[in-house]
């Protein structure tokens, strides 16, 4: 075993190191600027190829530049149409949620909003079906890749964040609900056919980011060891997360055991685990997920 340690030593720093870059600005604008573009080559292709809302103002901004381009002939372009509706959610963003979370996420907007008016349109496409799946598929990947960032791609998604922020809900599914409304609206003025292909978009979309999110996905870990102190002085200072000791006995061979029980976020799970082999190597780990929880948990707040 000791000659593991140098290599679960090495695996830990890496691991370390690559997180600390994974928080730093230039991987979270990195993200950002990736979900821009794969958000606006998405809405030039499979959203405009089915002739699709997509959900939340960038849907908006399409239904008010159709409505425009139909009942008035007026072509009006993306980019002041998304920016003026995004304002209003922005400014209560800064306010409620964080500087730094705000100003990501406005820059998504704004780039989103200037490829969509500068990527020409590409349709992949004429199956209806195919483009709601996969449309909607990509568009969740998107806003995961942008939720990775620590930002949002604006509108609805700056409400879903508050939510989230203030009560510790997944608002996803409400956010959902709201873009039907929505869709009635493009449905009496396009067709019902168009809205409701919209709707089965928008739940790929919101599936996808169920899937991708980890922020509100929960996990238990129970760990026997003989280090027991130094495993959860380590869940304490790197999750902010606490644990509880149990004192049991190992009816196999009669010993003393320690149980240390913890829940803490999904996406630390890796990280903890890493730690526990490198402290002890002996130690027995249960990873277990978790449905719900109530109570006092800690959430680290958007910056």
């Amino acid at each position: 075993m000791k000659e593991q340690r140098p290599h679960s030593q090495l695996s830990a720093r890496i691991g370390r190191t690559w997180q600390q870059f994974q928080r730093g600005p230039i991987a979270r604008l990195s993200l950002i600027v990736l979900a821009s573009v794969i958000m606006s080559v998405n809405i030039k292709s499979f959203v405009n190829a089915g002739g699709l809302f997509p959900g939340g103002f960038n849907g908006l901004t399409l239904l008010i530049q159709r409505s425009a381009e139909q009942f008035a002939g007026i072509s009006l372009p993306f980019t002041p149409i998304n920016l003026l509706l995004n304002a209003i959610p922005a400014i209560i963003s800064f306010r409620l949620i964080g500087k730094w979370f705000t100003t990501y996420s406005c820059l998504m907007i704004a780039l989103t909003s200037i490829l969509t008016d500068l990527i020409p349109a590409m349709p992949l496409t004429d199956d209806v079906l195919l483009v709601c799946i996969f449309g909607g598929m990509i568009q969740g990947l998107a806003i995961s890749l942008c939720l990775m960032g620590r930002a949002t791609s604006g509108g609805t998604d700056f409400i879903a964040a508050a939510i989230s922020e203030r009560l510790g809900l997944d608002a996803w599914n409400y956010i959902f609900a709201g873009n039907c409304i929505m869709l009635v609206v493009a449905g009496i003025l396009f067709g019902w056919d168009k809205a409701l292909y919209s709707i089965i978009f928008q739940f790929a979309s919101t599936q996808v980011v169920h899937l991708l999110d980890p922020r509100f996905k929960q996990t238990t870990l129970f760990i026997i060891s003989n280090s027991a102190e130094q495993i959860y002085l380590h869940i304490k200072d790197t999750t902010h997360h606490s644990a509880t000791l149990f004192h049991g006995t190992g009816l196999y061979n009669g010993e003393p055991k320690e149980l240390i029980y913890s829940v803490i976020d999904s996406n630390q799970v890796k990280q903890v685990t890493r730690a526990v082999r490198e402290i002890d190597p002996h130690a027995f780990v249960n990873v277990l997920k978790t449905n719900q929880i109530s109570g006092r948990f800690y959430r680290k707040p958007n910056d």
